[in-house]
């Protein structure tokens, strides 16, 4: 895979001089020396002309010393490190709250520089994250003459990392400008410009043409912004407006005054902008379906620009061996035969590759690569006549975190790649099988890593709008919140686009519509359309009440301790909620003095015992009905004091190997 990023490269060759490049748009200074036999160019994107004439004149001042380098080789680094010092002097982490590890070694010339779309791959693109310049003005107000300054792309205005750190509001709307080169290797082809998510509504200009506008926080959109390229740079200018809780769009827990179990708002460009070369033909996505029962998967490929006679191929990899292939026309479902499946489960995640090729006339004009997992998720009454979840045909308790997917330093944002896929890592080092991604959806490489490492996925819907009354220990009596045409609208658009962008990953088991009655509305209508939708997965219409008999789980709350108090014999049925356990540690706090759990302890000791006496309880639960639980939670977030880890990720609050332990002894209870 190559990815043309704007970063530090030179190359090197023999010839009669030394030439260290400095590239400031379309000008150029040159240092000589005729004495080395070496020849070297340097460019790396310089993003202030002031502190590039700055280093014009240290080169300048370099020439007659040059010569004291005995080994080119110091020379390079001395530049490389130079053009180094120079961006990141521009950015520097906003405010004094508490920072991951990742934050504190983050580069502003390489942020976030891992492919971001792996369920469906391409071999060229283009990373354009790094520092854009910003300016926040009142809504309405035209395109700024000059900006406030830069922003680290693809942090929230809001948080540390984006090295803004200010508020926007409902009343103001968030600037961005950027410039980039497209590559001279993608000549004639047609260029898509990618946004991984932006909260809420977006804008987008190509050299002064407004190219289209997306609303929706939490899914990816792209644009072909081939008609509006120019032969020099490009000039990238987006216009963000976001009400939070202003607003009835999903937003999750965020909200203008932030306290308690609410948090920050998150404004702006949050995941990674990119773009690619595709041709006029192509491949826009991929829909994946398995069927164990039958030894096959389903693989329907959406094109662009394609016609009749147009074929699709694919073929099938275990490893390195080829498997499968079969062609059909661009509008047909394709399904493959995988004899003697391999299934995917959180013991044995194991992933079949496949190579999508689209053919036109006889000549291959696209190829992406992907993946899929042999899995079933299904219910069924036991012996006992209590329905169960099952995965892969057998008894399955599924059992995990409450994750709410946020950061001190970047809120939405991972500082790293490594940091996005930490908290996976420890959830399974705790002995869970299962992660319940709470009113948030992350980008596509968190789902991935969820593939490959083995995990289940309950998918929330984020949150938004306005509550009705929540009924949480009896099926719902009163009535349910009539939403405005505009926000039903709004919810049902997004609902399905985060389906539709979450639907190939094998990790996802669960759709989960509504949380706690938050914006709840015609819950048996959008329950039902869910599962239509979508027949291969299970969906909790009502996690933690104003419960219907409808869908395909009960999902009760209680905090601290677990109980049922409420059975539905026709359903599955799980604690969804529960825990809590806090324990406040200085040095690792948002809100050093103002911090609270469900119930609150002095040390990790106390902390792991109480977790332990709970899951007990838990484990003589699940033999009376409950088929799968979720712990609160996988990290301390702002004011909230009850995860696993500290909010930093710096310090595990509770005994990892007796928390291990008992939560293997429940998961086995069942399975």
């Amino acid at each position: 895979m190559k990815n043309s990023q704007q970063n530090v490269s030179y190359t090197i060759r023999n010839s009669s001089n030394l030439i260290i490049g400095i590239n400031i748009g379309d000008f150029e200074q040159f240092v000589r020396n005729k004495e080395t036999g070496v020849y070297c160019i340097f460019s790396f994107k310089l993003v202030s002309l002031e502190n590039s004439c700055k280093i014009i004149h240290l080169i300048t001042a370099m020439r007659h010393s040059i010569l004291a380098f005995q080994n080119v080789k110091k020379l390079i680094l001395a530049i490389f490190t130079l053009a180094f010092l120079t961006t990141n002097a521009q950015w520097k982490p906003a405010g004094d709250k508490i920072k991951t590890k990742w934050a504190e070694s983050l580069d502003a010339e390489n942020v976030l520089p891992e492919y971001p779309r792996p369920i469906m791959e391409r071999s060229e693109w283009k990373n354009l994250n790094g520092l854009w310049d910003y300016s926040i003005l009142k809504k309405g107000a035209p395109l700024p003459e000059s900006f406030d300054g830069k922003i680290l792309v693809p942090f929230a205005a809001e948080s540390s990392l984006s090295g803004v750190m200010k508020e926007v509001g409902s009343s103001n709307e968030l600037w961005y400008r950027t410039k980039f080169n497209i590559p001279e290797g993608w000549s004639g082809q047609n260029i898509l410009l990618h946004f991984g998510a932006v909260d809420w509504k977006a804008d987008i200009w190509i050299n002064d043409v407004k190219v289209g506008s997306h609303t929706g926080g939490y899914t990816p959109f792209s644009f072909d912004i081939t008609p509006f390229i120019q032969s020099s740079e490009q000039v990238l200018t987006v216009k963000v407006w976001d009400p939070t809780d202003e607003g009835p769009q999903p937003r999750g827990k965020q909200v203008k005054k932030p306290e308690g179990i609410w948090y920050t708002p998150v404004t702006g460009i949050w995941q990674t902008v990119w773009i690619e070369p595709v041709n006029t033909k192509s491949i826009v996505s991929l829909k994946t379906v398995p069927d164990i029962d039958n030894n096959t998967v389903s693989i329907k490929v959406e094109t662009e620009g394609t016609s009749y006679g147009d074929i699709v191929e694919i073929l099938a990899f275990d490893g390195e061996t080829e498997i499968t292939t079969a062609k059909a026309n661009v509008d047909q479902e394709t399904v493959l035969s995988i004899p003697n499946a391999k299934l995917w489960s959180p013991e044995s995640p194991f992933l079949y590759d496949i190579q999508v090729r689209l053919h036109s006339q006889n000549n291959q004009v696209d190829e992406v690569k992907s993946y899929f997992g042999m899995r079933k998720i299904s219910m069924k009454k036991d012996d006992y006549g209590i329905v169960r979840m099952q995965l892969n045909n057998k008894d399955y308790f599924q059992f995990g975190p409450l994750d709410q997917g946020w950061w001190p330093d970047g809120l939405y944002t991972a500082p790293t790649d490594e940091a996005l896929k930490y908290d996976i890592v420890k959830t399974k080092e705790l002995g869970f099988n299962m992660i319940r991604k709470h009113v948030k959806v992350e980008p596509a490489r968190w789902y991935a890593h969820c593939d490959r490492l083995g995990i289940l996925v309950w998918q929330d819907m984020p949150s938004g709008d306005k509550s009705p009354q929540w009924q949480n220990h009896n099926y719902f009596t009163g009535t349910e919140l009539k939403r405005s045409a505009e926000s039903e609208e709004i919810y049902r658009k997004e609902w399905k686009g985060i389906m539709d962008y979450l639907y190939s990953q094998p990790s996802i088991v669960v759709w989960v519509p509504f949380n706690e009655a938050w914006g709840q509305f015609k819950t048996e209508e959008i329950t039902e359309w869910t599962k239509a939708y979508d027949q291969s997965r299970l969906v909790n219409s009502a996690s933690g009440g104003n419960f219907y008999r409808t869908g395909d789980i009960v999902d009760l709350h209680n905090y601290p301790g677990p109980a049922m108090y409420l059975y539905d014999a026709q359903r599955v049925n799980v604690l969804g909620e529960y825990g809590g356990i806090g324990l406040p540690l200085k040095g690792h706090l948002w809100k050093p003095d103002n911090n609270w759990g469900y119930i609150k302890f002095k040390n990790s000791k106390e902390t792991t015992d109480e977790y332990i006496k709970y899951a007990k309880e838990l484990k003589n639960l699940v033999k009376a009905g409950f088929s799968g639980a979720v712990y609160t939670q996988t990290t301390d977030v702002e004011g909230e004091v009850n995860g696993f880890m500290t909010y930093d990720r710096k310090v595990d609050k509770m005994n990892i190997k007796e928390v291990k332990k008992i939560n293997q002894e429940i998961i086995d209870t069942l399975n």
